[in-house]
């Protein structure tokens, strides 16, 4: 099952965190953002996707050297749609930050700095993105669809989190 199906289930799941009100709200989060920066939806798109690829091989990486439990962890303690530069810190280092903004400067033409400037906003909306498939009565329990589903366990690469956002967003009418 593709990682937009995982979030369509938690959503329609009550016993796991998402919901539409959740998805709403990032869905607006990064309308505003794009707004912000002047980016058009699709160089929006293409910095969540880069960032997000990112964000999933720091997860990958905490996940083999502390666990499943650590990465849950980090997701429920981030995850938001407020700017939050802990987050940032938290998923990358310093250094892998600016390499982060290179690269998604490299592909989608926006400045490095004004890159950096957003990855406080950007982070927490795809760790949001991330908490939907947690159980809501026990978030810390390891049974997060969504999560799993992101970490790609099998490492068959099919998975991306702005193609997901696109495809809540229309399935949602947003």
């Amino acid at each position: 099952m593709g990682l937009f199906d995982q979030i369509l289930g938690a959503v329609t799941n009550p016993n796991q965190q998402g919901s539409l009100g959740q998805l709403g709200s990032i869905i607006s989060t990064v309308d505003r953002l794009s707004n912000s920066t002047g980016a058009d939806p699709a160089t929006m798109q293409t910095v969540l996707s880069v960032v997000g690829s990112q964000v999933r091989s720091a997860l990958q990486e905490k996940q083999a050297t502390q666990g499943n439990e650590a990465v849950q962890s980090l997701v429920n303690e981030f995850a938001g749609t407020s700017p939050n530069p802990q987050a940032v810190n938290s998923v990358f280092a310093p250094g892998m930050q600016q390499q982060i903004a290179e690269i998604v400067a490299q592909r989608t033409g926006l400045d490095a700095g004004m890159i950096q400037q957003i990855l406080p906003q950007v982070v927490p909306v795809v760790l949001n993105f991330l908490q939907s498939g947690a159980n809501a009565q026990s978030p810390q329990s390891g049974g997060n669809s969504v999560l799993n589903s992101f970490l790609d366990a099998d490492n068959d690469g099919d998975v991306d989190i702005a193609d997901a956002m696109r495809l809540a967003s229309r399935h949602f009418g947003q």
